[in-house]
């Protein structure tokens, strides 16, 4: 299960940029999907996470700015951020594990199984 993260870019604040993540394997499985980010000599934080049936989880930081979607068919996980701030500047990471349902709170990294590379996100 490879995950192909891309759409990363450096874009001054108040920009918008759309990551995707592209994995290999079965489109007909239940996923608990999400994505995370890592600035510079911080901890990696939960961003946005897509339930198996649709429900989203965002973080406070980002909420009302980024959406998180995806197509099954395509078996791609997006994430579309507006209104970018320097404090968005980051690796991004997409992230996944097969289940029926997501936990309660499922912005904890330790809880997937299969990880993206990352991709560089720069505000300034």
């Amino acid at each position: 299960h490879v995950q192909l993260v891309s759409g990363g870019g450096s874009v001054p604040p108040g920009g918008s940029l759309k990551l995707s993540c592209a994995a290999s394997g079965r489109t007909d499985r239940q996923y608990c999907m999400a994505w995370f980010r890592q600035g510079p000599g911080k901890d990696r934080e939960g961003v946005a996470n897509l339930n198996s049936d649709g429900s989203t989880t965002y973080s406070d930081s980002v909420r009302g700015r980024f959406t998180i979607s995806r197509d099954n068919a395509k078996n791609t996980l997006y994430l579309q951020m507006n209104s970018l701030k320097p404090e968005d500047t980051a690796m991004y990471y997409c992230a996944a594990r097969i289940a029926a349902s997501c936990p309660g709170d499922a912005l904890h990294a330790s809880y997937y199984t299969v990880w993206g590379q990352g991709t560089q996100v720069t505000v300034s």
